[in-house]
Protein backbone atom coordinates (compact mmCIF):
# COMPACT_ATOMS: atom_id res chain seq x y z
CA UNK A 1 0.00 0.00 0.00
CA UNK A 2 1.85 3.16 -1.31
CA UNK A 3 -1.34 5.64 -1.55
CA UNK A 4 0.15 8.91 -0.34
CA UNK A 5 -3.62 9.43 0.65
CA UNK A 6 -3.55 6.56 3.40
CA UNK A 7 -2.82 7.33 6.57
CA UNK A 8 -2.24 5.58 10.27
CA UNK A 9 -4.12 7.65 12.94
CA UNK A 10 -3.41 6.91 16.93
CA UNK A 11 -6.15 8.39 19.37
CA UNK A 12 -5.07 7.69 22.61
CA UNK A 13 -7.60 8.51 25.94
CA UNK A 14 -8.46 11.97 26.39
CA UNK A 15 -8.30 13.17 30.26
CA UNK A 16 -11.55 12.14 32.11
CA UNK A 17 -12.21 11.60 35.97
CA UNK A 18 -11.20 8.21 35.88
CA UNK A 19 -7.57 9.05 33.22
CA UNK A 20 -7.21 13.17 34.69
CA UNK A 21 -3.88 13.27 32.52
CA UNK A 22 -5.37 10.70 29.28
CA UNK A 23 -3.91 7.61 28.78
CA UNK A 24 -1.36 6.42 26.06
CA UNK A 25 -2.76 2.63 27.11
CA UNK A 26 -5.94 3.09 25.91
CA UNK A 27 -7.27 4.31 22.37
CA UNK A 28 -7.23 3.12 18.81
CA UNK A 29 -5.16 2.90 15.78
CA UNK A 30 -6.42 2.66 12.34
CA UNK A 31 -5.82 3.10 8.67
CA UNK A 32 -8.04 5.97 6.45
CA UNK A 33 -7.78 8.34 4.07
CA UNK A 34 -7.73 11.57 4.66
CA UNK A 35 -7.78 14.60 2.22
CA UNK A 36 -5.22 17.56 2.53
CA UNK A 37 -7.33 18.54 5.34
CA UNK A 38 -6.98 15.69 7.77
CA UNK A 39 -10.56 14.86 6.92
CA UNK A 40 -11.68 10.86 5.86
CA UNK A 41 -11.93 10.82 2.01
CA UNK A 42 -15.62 8.63 1.80
CA UNK A 43 -14.58 7.91 -2.06
CA UNK A 44 -11.38 6.75 -1.54
CA UNK A 45 -12.37 4.97 1.38
CA UNK A 46 -14.56 2.94 -1.15
CA UNK A 47 -11.65 1.89 -3.06
CA UNK A 48 -9.51 1.05 -0.43
CA UNK A 49 -11.43 -0.09 2.66
CA UNK A 50 -10.10 -3.29 2.82
CA UNK A 51 -6.73 -1.63 3.64
CA UNK A 52 -8.68 0.49 6.52
CA UNK A 53 -7.79 -1.72 9.40
CA UNK A 54 -8.55 -0.88 13.40
CA UNK A 55 -6.60 -2.02 16.53
CA UNK A 56 -8.44 -1.19 19.87
CA UNK A 57 -5.69 -0.96 22.11
CA UNK A 58 -7.36 -1.19 26.39
CA UNK A 59 -4.70 -1.62 29.15
CA UNK A 60 -5.71 -5.04 30.82
CA UNK A 61 -7.97 -6.08 27.54
CA UNK A 62 -6.53 -8.31 24.55
CA UNK A 63 -6.52 -6.06 21.27
CA UNK A 64 -9.40 -5.79 19.70
CA UNK A 65 -8.72 -5.54 15.18
CA UNK A 66 -11.41 -4.77 12.87
CA UNK A 67 -12.49 -2.37 9.93
CA UNK A 68 -13.05 1.13 9.46
CA UNK A 69 -16.78 0.58 7.89
CA UNK A 70 -18.69 3.91 6.66
CA UNK A 71 -22.37 3.01 7.40
CA UNK A 72 -25.84 4.22 5.80
CA UNK A 73 -26.35 7.90 6.23
CA UNK A 74 -22.85 8.86 6.29
CA UNK A 75 -21.55 7.85 9.72
CA UNK A 76 -17.99 6.34 10.43
CA UNK A 77 -17.43 3.26 12.55
CA UNK A 78 -15.00 0.32 13.93
CA UNK A 79 -16.64 -3.22 13.31
CA UNK A 80 -14.71 -6.38 14.57
CA UNK A 81 -13.30 -9.53 13.43
CA UNK A 82 -13.92 -11.78 16.37
CA UNK A 83 -17.42 -10.37 17.09
CA UNK A 84 -20.49 -7.70 16.10
CA UNK A 85 -19.57 -5.18 18.21
CA UNK A 86 -19.69 -1.65 16.31
CA UNK A 87 -18.00 1.39 17.94
CA UNK A 88 -19.01 4.40 16.36
CA UNK A 89 -17.20 7.51 15.69
CA UNK A 90 -19.23 11.15 16.55
CA UNK A 91 -19.59 12.86 13.84
CA UNK A 92 -16.09 11.47 12.79
CA UNK A 93 -16.84 13.05 8.52
CA UNK A 94 -16.58 16.63 10.42
CA UNK A 95 -13.43 16.29 12.47
CA UNK A 96 -10.24 16.59 10.94
CA UNK A 97 -7.49 14.12 12.16
CA UNK A 98 -4.61 16.05 13.02
CA UNK A 99 -2.20 15.48 15.98
CA UNK A 100 -3.54 17.79 19.09
CA UNK A 101 -7.61 17.63 18.14
CA UNK A 102 -10.35 15.51 19.34
CA UNK A 103 -12.77 12.94 18.55
CA UNK A 104 -15.91 10.76 20.04
CA UNK A 105 -16.02 7.19 19.89
CA UNK A 106 -19.22 5.64 21.40
CA UNK A 107 -18.33 2.23 22.33
CA UNK A 108 -20.53 -1.14 22.34
CA UNK A 109 -22.07 -0.18 25.52
CA UNK A 110 -23.02 2.89 24.38
CA UNK A 111 -20.81 5.27 26.28
CA UNK A 112 -19.27 8.03 25.28
CA UNK A 113 -15.12 8.59 25.06
CA UNK A 114 -13.22 11.62 24.26
CA UNK A 115 -9.66 10.69 22.27
CA UNK A 116 -7.03 12.97 21.30
CA UNK A 117 -5.66 12.69 18.07
CA UNK A 118 -1.98 11.97 18.60
CA UNK A 119 -0.19 10.55 15.58
CA UNK A 120 -1.23 10.92 11.43
CA UNK A 121 1.70 9.00 9.65
CA UNK A 122 2.13 6.76 6.45
CA UNK A 123 0.85 3.51 7.41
Amino acid sequence: MTDSKMKKIRLNLARNPQYPNGSARHGYEFVAPLNAEGFIDPEHWRSERAHCLVRRFWDGEEDEHGHLVHRPGGSWAFTYDEDDDVEAGYRFGKHAFVPGEYVSIKDEDGILFTFQVSTVEAP
